[in-house]
């Protein structure tokens, strides 16, 4: 009688319990179904437009504002303050398929050493770094050797002189900027190595600053004294003369050294100096292309076959009766 009573009380909870469950259940279903006026009109198309409409603004005007600020190219008040736009010319090794002419680096290292280093310094480019390029182990290692460089100090902390190795940097005409502008009348000779990155145009605006110069200047040219009269510097009055002439250097190869042939050359070699990886970079971006294409087609071809007896599957809805 006990455990029929105490079955019979189970039997009923259970029950009362399952209809307030279900209850619970109609009337979660009944509010999700019907939702709310402000939930409605929260996620009503008019509300959506608008947003998208908002957040469209924002990055249109966001990327306009960037423009206004850094897009536009800066010019000069005038023409003579810009200078002469160096005209383009077909650098052979800047195409994407060519390499630098090692022929044309080692001639313009010798136009670099025998004119320009008289002045400009190549402080960033090591000894080590025109091995294999321009010129042999043995011939590097005799041209480091010819300049001296601070050694270690000794036990009493002098500090001596020793013959350059590969593992130096191309020494500097001058020991300090002070120097340099004394020795050329206020005018500061920049360092070479990152020449050509470092100003716009850069392989055509030094060949055409190289060999711009005239005989005289035009009329009603002004030009400062102690300045040089050149279209293509800004300002038009530069303190560096014209250094290039015919037969100024006699190349190894028999080249004829012509003033556009040494531009051509030593322009060449400061490319180089500026981005020594350029060979590498072109060689490793063909393999990234090559390897990339293959894994595209792979990809393609695979998806097509893994996926077809899924995607040429028909699919029949039933419907209870």
């Amino acid at each position: 009688m006990l455990s029929r009573t105490c079955l019979r009380g189970a039997s009923q909870a259970f029950t009362r319990a399952q209809v307030v469950r279900q209850g619970s259940v109609r009337r979660a279903t009944t509010s999700a179904s019907s939702p709310s006026p402000s939930v409605a009109a929260e996620g009503s198309p008019a509300h959506l437009t608008a947003a998208g409409v908002a957040t469209t603004a924002v990055a249109v005007g966001s990327a306009a504002w960037y423009w206004h600020l850094y897009g536009p190219e800066l010019h000069a008040m005038t023409p003579a303050e810009e200078g002469l736009h160096p005209p383009k010319y077909p650098w052979e090794h800047q195409k994407w398929l060519a390499t630098f002419d090692h022929q044309g680096l080692r001639r313009g290292f010798q136009v670099y050493k025998e004119v320009c280093a008289a002045c400009h310094s190549l402080k960033r480019v090591p000894w080590r770094a025109l091995v294999g390029v321009t010129h042999t182990v043995d011939e590097v290692k005799a041209m480091a050797e010819e300049n001296e460089y601070d050694d270690e100090p000794n036990d009493v902390g002098e500090i001596t002189k020793r013959p350059g190795k590969l593992s130096d940097y191309i020494p500097s005409p001058y020991p300090n900027e002070q120097a340099a502008r004394a020795a050329n009348q206020g005018a500061y000779p920049p360092d070479l190595s990152l020449i050509v990155k470092a100003r716009h145009a850069g392989c055509d605006y030094v060949f055409a600053l190289l060999t711009g110069y005239p005989e005289e200047p035009p009329a009603g040219a002004q030009v400062a004294p102690g300045m040089n009269f050149n279209p293509y510097f800004p300002g038009t009055g530069i303190g560096m003369a014209r250094v290039l002439y015919d037969g100024l250097v006699d190349y190894d190869d028999g080249t004829p050294a012509t003033t556009s042939q040494m531009a051509k050359d030593v322009v060449q070699f400061l490319n180089w100096a500026a981005e020594p990886e350029m060979d590498y970079r072109k060689k490793m971006g063909m393999k990234v292309i090559v390897i990339s294409s293959a894994l595209l087609a792979i990809s393609i071809w695979v998806k097509r076959y893994r996926w077809a007896a899924i995607k040429t599957r028909k699919l029949v809805y039933n419907p209870p009766k």
